[in-house]
């Protein structure tokens, strides 16, 4: 019989002096930013993206 394998769980590497920004694309979609002005671009992709943190 197979082993099961571990869950993989994926997280973000911390950088030390770096201020995260979480932005919510969509309904489903978080991603982090580092600064305001990329916001910017991902407003043009996702009129409805919102800061959340």
């Amino acid at each position: 019989m197979p082993r099961k394998k571990p869950a993989l769980i994926l997280t973000q590497p911390e950088k030390k002096g770096v201020e995260l920004i979480k932005v919510r694309l969509d309904d489903r979609t978080v991603i982090t930013i580092s600064s305001m002005k990329k916001l910017d671009f991902w407003k043009k992709r996702y009129p409805k993206a919102q800061v959340i943190g």
